[in-house]
């Protein structure tokens, strides 16, 4: 019998020399859990036996726990790494269909060349699907989950089809008299003459196909408090409106019909109330201009109708005629072209957040996480990866940053949580059980040699 104990102890030193060494192992492994053996006697007995005088069997391997502390967090250049600051696991699956999960802390993703997110071995990373626009999730199921991709085009284009500005005039501008006569009076407005204009800015608009062009208006100065406001698309010249809505606006030298605004003395735009500022003017960009060019000659729908709105986007910034420098307040435009991918962010909640070049950001998706009732009790498979059993319970879904569940870290991963100098002082104290426990069998053999060698 002393032999089998000698032998248990044996077994089990080497066990936890195995450990110690698949520890240290993985010291430098993104994610891993670092274990422990753990060890109970072996007694056994029966209602015959002088418990007093029994002695035990040995020992054996009760467990090979895994310790899911947190591991330090190291901050890198992916936008796609995550780390998880407190509970939690990253649900992956090996295809896009499949609802066969595995769980890991292990946040080293990247895109595979579908554009979806996957970690090194292939796997998609699990979230929810969220609204594109606002980012609230439709559901926190984990049956609901679906691999999340990110595109790097940012869908169909859409033609401008208002503009919206809001400015300030210089009031101190002396201004330029219309030289012609009319009606409508013809004025010597010429956009590549800068002395026939008083203030101009330009704005870039989409056509249909998502190429841009360039709006640009000229504010010309006509009397006290008297503006004309010209436009040119891509440098031709274009009317503002037609003759009817212009206002008592001149026509340009080109016969190009231009927009008059008047503002009262105090600098703000006289309109009849309940208006607070000036009609729209509307820009038919169709045909061609006065030299006969093309505005859209790429085939581009026409014609393409933009509402020049004299007031910022919410209606409460009206163009103003201060003594001051002409300044653009407001210049927005509701056009955009195709966007190719610039930027991905993801936040503590794991929603993640991709931008495009034409301006367009989108909700793309909510990284899921799932804990459990047993973190020791998960299978682990290798890869850094674990799979519920009946020992770890269900796996329960939520948000990250949200009651139990840990934040997200962007551009981080968490690494092994393995205490190197701990290891190796285990690695020590195994050797020297295992040397003790090899010394005891070694003593039980001489026994059994003497006792063999008496006559």
């Amino acid at each position: 019998m002393s032999f089998n104990i000698a032998l248990s102890g044996i077994n089990a030193s080497q066990k936890d020399l195995d450990t110690t060494a698949n520890n240290i192992s993985n010291v430098k492994t993104t994610g891993f859990k670092q274990s422990r053996a753990e060890f109970a006697d072996v007694y056994a007995t029966s209602i015959f036996n002088a418990g007093n005088t029994k002695v035990g069997d040995g020992v054996l391997t009760s467990s090979v726990a895994q310790q899911f502390s947190q591991g330090t967090l190291e901050f890198t250049e992916n936008a796609l790494d995550m780390a998880i600051g407190g509970n939690g696991f990253f649900a992956t699956t090996d295809d896009i269909g499949s609802r066969d999960m595995t769980y890991t802390r292990s946040g080293a993703f990247k895109l595979n060349d579908g554009k979806f997110i996957v970690d090194n071995q292939g796997n998609y990373l699990q979230g929810y699907q969220v609204n594109a626009q606002s980012g609230s999730p439709s559901s926190t199921s984990l049956a609901t989950t679906q691999p999340i991709r990110v595109p790097d085009v940012a869908g169909a284009p859409q033609s401008t089809q208002n503009i919206f500005t809001s400015f300030n005039v210089d009031a101190r501008l002396s201004p330029i008299p219309v030289t012609g006569g009319g009606p409508p009076p013809t004025s010597n407005f010429d956009p590549s003459s800068p002395a026939t204009y008083s203030s101009s800015t330009s704005a870039n608009v989409y056509d249909s196909l998502g190429e841009s062009h360039v709006l640009t208006t000229y504010y010309v100065k006509r009397a006290p408090n008297t503006w004309d406001v010209y436009a040119t698309f891509d440098g031709k010249e274009i009317d503002m409106g037609t003759a009817a809505n212009a206002n008592g606006g001149a026509v340009s030298a080109n016969n190009t019909i231009g927009r008059r605004i008047i503002f009262n003395p105090d600098g703000t735009p006289a309109v009849t109330p309940p208006d607070v500022t000036f009609a729209p003017a509307t820009i038919n960009i169709n045909g061609n201009d006065y030299a006969g060019n093309p505005y859209l000659p790429n085939g581009a729908e026409t014609p393409q109708t933009v509402q020049f709105n004299f007031q910022d986007e919410t209606g409460t910034t009206p163009p103003t005629q201060f003594a001051s420098d002409f300044e653009v307040t407001t210049l927005e435009q509701d056009g955009t072209t195709v966007g190719r991918l610039t930027n991905v962010d993801i936040d503590k909640s794991g929603l993640i957040a991709a931008t495009y070049s034409n301006g367009d950001v989108r909700y793309l998706g909510q990284v899921a996480l799932v804990r459990f009732a047993n973190e020791q009790g998960l299978t682990q498979i290798g890869g850094t990866k674990w799979r519920e059993s009946l020992d770890s319970g269900e796996a329960l879904a939520g948000e990250a940053n949200t009651g139990t569940f840990g934040s997200i870290e962007a551009s981080a991963l968490e690494n092994s949580n393995v205490n190197l100098t701990k290891e190796l002082v285990d690695l020590i104290t195994a050797q020297r059980n295992f040397q003790a426990n090899s010394r005891s069998l070694e003593v039980n053999n001489t026994i059994n040699q003497t006792i063999l060698q008496i006559r």
